[in-house]
C-alpha cells in the first residue's frame, strides 16, 4: 500500500484513540467504546446489504482489482515518456522492425502490445481503436473495484442508525429498570459511531484513493498509446517527447524541453 494511505490510517487511529482516552490512559474508557452488539448490527447489516446489492461474481473480480490498485506500483510518467522517446530513436535509426527485439525485456505489457501492433504494420486507426478500447475496459474495471468501497461507505451510516433505533427501543422498553437503560443507550450511540467511522475513515477515503490511482494509471496508458501512434507515424524523437510531455503537469515535467 502506498505511503500516504499508511500515514493517513496511522494518523486517524492515533487521534481517534487520543480522543477516546483523553489526557490520561484509562482502560475503562476504551472498553466503553467496544460493544459486540454494535459490531454485529452495524457491520453485519452493512455486509448483508452489500452482498444483496452486488452479484457475487462482480464482488470477487472487483475486489481483486481494488486490492491490486492499492499495491500496484504506478510507473513514473516521465520514465514512460523517456522510454517512448528511446523507442522512437531506435525506430528512426534502425527501422520500426527493430523495436520487436528492443521491447522484449520491457515489463509494461500495454506498451509491448502497442509496439507489436505497430511492428506488424497494423493500420493506425485500428491500433488506436484497440488501445483505446483496452483503456476503456481498464477504466470500467477500476470503477467496479471502486464501487465496492463506495457501496460499503453508503450502507455503513444507515446501519449505524438502525442500531441506534434498536438501542433506543431497548432503552424505552426498560425505562422501569435503570440497570438496562445504560446498555441500551450505549448500543444506540456506539452503532452510529461505528457506522460514521467506517464510512468516513475507511471506505470513502479508500474509494477516493482508488479514483486517484485510476486516473494516474489511465494517464500512463494514454501516454503510451499516443507514443505508439507517434512512433508508427515516424515522428522525430524530439517531436515525440514534446507530444507526450503535454500530458504531464508543467511542474512534474523532467528532461529536455
Amino acid at each position: 500500500m502506498d505511503i500516504s494511505s499508511i500515514i493517513g490510517l496511522m494518523i486517524g487511529v492515533f487521534f481517534i484513540f487520543l480522543g477516546i482516552v483523553g489526557t490520561g490512559f484509562d482502560v475503562e474508557n476504551i472498553r466503553i467504546f467496544l460493544n459486540l452488539q454494535s459490531v454485529f448490527i452495524t457491520f453485519g447489516g452493512m455486509l448483508a446489504a452489500f452482498f444483496i446489492s452486488i452479484p457475487m461474481g462482480n464482488i470477487v473480480t472487483a475486489w481483486r482489482v481494488a486490492v491490486r490498485a492499492f499495491f500496484y506500483v504506478l510507473p513514473d510518467p516521465n520514465a514512460i515518456v523517456n522510454r517512448m522517446v528511446a523507442y522512437a530513436e531506435i525506430a528512426r535509426r534502425d527501422g520500426i522492425l527493430a523495436l520487436e527485439g528492443a521491447t522484449s525485456k520491457d515489463d509494461e505489457e500495454f506498451l509491448v502490445r502497442g509496439i507489436q501492433l505497430a511492428v506488424d504494420g497494423t493500420a493506425p486507426e485500428l491500433i488506436e481503436d484497440i488501445m483505446s478500447t483496452d483503456i476503456e475496459k481498464l477504466a470500467a474495471r477500476h470503477a467496479a473495484g471502486r464501487r465496492i468501497f463506495e457501496t460499503l461507505a453508503k450502507y455503513a451510516p444507515p446501519w449505524g442508525m438502525i442500531g441506534t433505533l434498536i438501542g433506543l427501543i431497548i432503552m424505552l422498553i426498560n425505562l422501569d429498570d435503570p440497570s438496562r437503560i445504560g446498555p441500551g443507550m450505549a448500543l444506540a450511540l456506539i452503532t452510529t459511531l461505528y457506522g460514521a467511522v467506517a464510512a468516513n475513515f475507511v471506505f470513502a477515503p479508500m474509494a477516493g484513493k482508488l479514483a486517484e490511482r485510476s486516473e494516474q494509471e489511465l494517464l500512463t496508458k494514454e501516454i503510451i498509446m499516443r507514443g505508439v501512434m507517434a512512433i508508427q507515424s515516424g515522428d522525430n524523437p524530439r517531436i515525440v517527447r514534446q507530444k507526450l510531455r503535454i500530458y504531464l503537469a508543467p511542474g512534474t515535467r523532467r528532461g529536455e524541453d
